[in-house]
């Protein structure tokens, strides 16, 4: 028999993901009081130290990490329940909170939406988010669905606390202006490339890495006159003859002719993979799993 409040668990899992007792207050709708009772609580159920004073703040003990993993399971195991329980009443219904950057929802949302009709009973609440590759993660504690990028070839941050489903994977393209001396070409060299002037996205972005990449192959950093997260302000910029970029070649390709040529990067393969992220208790969820396999096939349509 169990020796301790498992409705306790949640706030460790929390705490394990936000870092903060202040963090797990705020995003739980409870005050900071609340919250370290509560942990004193379980503290005490278990009769050993799950957290530890680190200056003005606390962190999980190795116990206190273990338990939180142990948390996830539980909250996977009830969903699954509950998930059995809806489907045996007969609808897949409810709301889904999709986090989406940009230049990924102008490529799949009207796809994805389109899709979604066949499922009036699934609420789809979007959010607009756009950050750095290793920050998508942390934003599946909000979100039932994550949508984000990474560099094609990289490392894939960790993400082992989460179900990763494959999206596509999108081919980066130099994005050069109408009149440049290469504009005509189709594919294009590195070294041919690396010493013009960039229009850039912030550092740490999937396709700063790349960039950053191409500059170590040829021992030659990248000159950035500036950076932008917004892609249509980078296609206008390069369009206006200040520079060239490095753009996804789906999304810019629709807007590209009559603009700015799109060319090939030669020796090197450049690219990023556009994936979801979803906590596994979320996962089980029917109406989260729908909206899922509809962003899988928007993607197939994408790429075929």
């Amino acid at each position: 028999m169990v020796g301790f409040d498992v409705a306790l668990l949640p706030v460790l899992r929390e705490l394990q993901e936000r870092g903060s007792v202040s963090a797990v207050a705020a995003a739980t709708h409870r005050t900071p009081s609340a919250v370290s009772q509560q942990l004193r609580t379980l503290q005490r159920q278990v009769g050993v130290p799950l957290v530890e004073r680190v200056g003005r703040g606390v962190r999980l003990t190795d116990d206190g990490r273990v338990l939180a993993g142990l948390a996830a399971g539980v909250a996977t195991a009830v969903a699954t329940v509950d998930a059995a329980w809806q489907e045996h009443l007969g609808g897949t219904t409810g709301a889904v909170d999709l986090a989406i950057f940009p230049s990924a929802a102008e490529l799949l949302l009207p796809g994805l939406l389109t899709r979604m009709r066949e499922h009036p009973g699934i609420e789809l609440v979007l959010s607009d988010v756009d950050v750095s590759e290793d920050e998508f993660a942390p934003l599946a504690s909000d979100h039932d669905v994550v949508v984000g990028h990474r560099p094609d070839g990289a490392p894939a941050p960790d993400r082992s606390a989460l179900e990763t489903v494959a999206l596509l994977r999108e081919p980066l393209d130099v994005a050069l202006p109408q009149g440049h001396r290469l504009a005509a070409r189709g594919r294009v060299r590195i070294d041919e490339v690396v010493d013009e002037t960039w229009i850039g996205v912030p550092e740490g972005y999937p396709i700063d890495r790349v960039l950053t990449a191409m500059a170590a192959a040829t021992d030659a950093p990248p000159q950035v006159a500036f950076r932008t997260i917004h892609l249509p302000v980078i296609e206008n910029l390069v369009a206006a003859g200040h520079g060239i970029a490095l753009v996804p070649r789906y999304t810019s390709g629709t807007r590209a002719p009559g603009r700015f040529h799109l060319a090939e990067l030669a020796d090197v393969r450049a690219g990023r993979r556009i994936e979801a992220l979803v906590r596994p208790d979320r996962m089980v969820r029917p109406v989260v799993r729908t909206v899922l396999e509809a962003l899988v096939a928007t993607a197939l349509d994408v790429t075929t």
